[in-house]
């Protein structure tokens, strides 16, 4: 029993009785109880999953997605947790959400009717949701983008623009021009900023189109801005759900011979650090990325400590705050645009 605390229940042995243990057992090749024996045991597995939506690629490319998985990495470290990360996709006989062992799960931006969070419900483990729609039971960390993007659209209004661009993402579509503009993207955030635009567009009596592309990406954000700018009704600003798209907006714009902001304003979402690499930089909504990391760390840690004593779930609902950055990709609307 003493060898196994040294690995299992370190708090049980002194400091000094632990080192001896663990080092005797190195000199001998012994590694510790097996894992899968050790969860039974103590009837849990230690580590906690992450939702993310079809593929594992935007954890390593995504510069947002990257500083809030590394936020959640860094609030488990002192907790010995282990972070597994999961895909909303899968094959018939192996599906993450079901298989994958965890105590609990952060649900990040996903779509609220995926098969895979279906079955993380179906597990009866604790959950908390990132970037969703508030559900009655649960846990969820959000900020207001509506009200962020209501913001940063009024902004350009004030700046005296009237005609504008819409550059969107949604997975599950309908993709392309879209007029009028209408939230009808699958991903709550997407159609929470699509409000928000159209909140402060419409009370000015502003004429807008819509683009909407499968992914938020470079690629989708500079085709949009070449297919608006070249071909349609000339327009003096663009909004974009993402940094990323926006980058893409203002290269395609570039592309075209147009100066940002002189001839066409453009706005992001989100604050990543491609808005302060780019020429111009970026004018845009700053998320605290880390801390909804964090926060959703914290709430997911509490959830399965209340699950361990029999409490009843939560349904908080934590609303983080955004602050409007303006950079140079923003200007008053030129004469000839009104």
């Amino acid at each position: 029993m003493t060898v196994s605390n040294a690995f299992s229940r370190p708090d049980q042995l002194s400091p000094d009785l632990r080192r001896q243990i663990l080092a005797a057992a190195d000199v001998l090749g012994y590694v510790g109880p097996d894992p899968s024996a050790r969860a039974l045991a103590r009837g849990a597995t230690g580590a906690i999953g992450v939702l993310l939506t079809d593929s594992l690629a935007p954890a390593f490319t995504d510069e947002v997605a990257a500083e809030f998985l590394g936020a959640i990495a860094a609030r488990l470290a002192p907790t010995g947790l282990a972070l597994t990360l999961l895909t909303s996709s899968g094959r018939d006989d192996i599906i993450p959400a079901r298989d994958v062992a965890i105590d609990g799960a952060l649900v990040y931006s996903c779509e609220v009717d995926s098969p895979a969070v279906d079955w993380l419900r179906r597990r009866r483990i604790p959950l908390v949701f990132v970037d969703q729609e508030p559900a009655v039971g649960s846990t969820c960390i959000n900020i207001d983008d509506r009200a962020a993007a209501r913001a940063i659209a009024q902004y350009l209004v004030d700046l005296g623009h009237r005609r504008f661009a819409i550059v969107t993402a949604s997975l599950a579509g309908p993709h392309g021009i879209l007029a009028p503009p209408a939230p009808t993207a699958s991903s709550y955030i997407a159609r929470q900023r699509m409000h928000g635009w159209l909140d402060a567009l419409n009370l000015a009596g502003s004429d807008a189109v819509m683009i909407q592309q499968p992914y938020s990406e470079f690629s989708a954000g500079f085709d949009s801005a070449r297919h608006i700018l070249d071909t349609l009704n000339p327009v003096t600003a663009i909004l974009c759900l993402s940094d990323v798209m926006a980058r893409g907006v203002v290269e395609g714009a570039q592309s075209l011979g147009l100066r940002v902001p002189d001839d066409v304003s453009v706005v992001g979402f989100d604050d990543s650090p491609v808005a302060r690499r780019m020429h111009p930089t970026l004018t845009t909504v700053r998320q605290n990325t880390a801390a909804k990391g964090d926060a959703a760390a914290s709430a997911l840690i509490d959830a399965i400590a209340q699950a361990r004593d029999g409490s009843a779930p939560t349904d908080e609902h934590y609303v983080l705050t955004t602050e409007m950055v303006i950079r140079e990709s923003t200007g008053q609307v030129r004469p000839s645009g009104h």
